[in-house]
């Protein structure tokens, strides 16, 4: 399995529509040797001095797809689903500015992060899901 220090993470370039951006992470395996990926990742916002989550983990949507074999250079993704958080009422919402995501690959303890700045919501009772996250799949 691939491990978080076998890979760097970034996004790519998104697009738009209906209140929601939308972007890939990328995962790119930097080691030297062969690493297999398969289902979700964990992802939250976090911020502050401390990198503390700011509210839900991203929802997981669809099913588990199949592995992906990566060899070293090459790369997966997970497409995510960023809600703006003005869609949400800021009583719910609380809208709080976040530095990025945190991000666990499947199978993985350790985490990594990905610098994102914006805003995100730290009520834990919005209606719906500010991220959301699909399965990997081959870049």
């Amino acid at each position: 399995m691939c491990k978080a220090a076998d890979v760097t993470l970034s996004l790519g370039n998104g697009d738009a529509g209906a209140g929601s951006s939308y972007r890939s992470l990328l995962i790119k395996n930097t080691s030297g040797k062969t690493c297999t990926i398969q289902g979700y990742p964990g992802v939250s916002y976090v911020g502050g001095s401390g990198g503390d989550q700011i509210g839900q983990d991203a929802y997981r949507e669809g099913t588990k797809g199949p592995a992906v074999k990566l060899e070293p250079g090459q790369s997966a993704a997970a497409d995510i689903q960023f809600v703006q958080a003005h869609n949400f009422d800021p009583a719910a919402c609380q809208p709080t500015a976040v530095k990025g995501l945190r991000v666990y690959l499947p199978q993985e303890t350790a985490s990594k992060f990905v610098p994102d700045e914006g805003t995100g919501c730290a009520g834990k009772q919005i209606p719906g899901h500010q991220l959301s996250v699909k399965t990997v799949h081959r870049a």
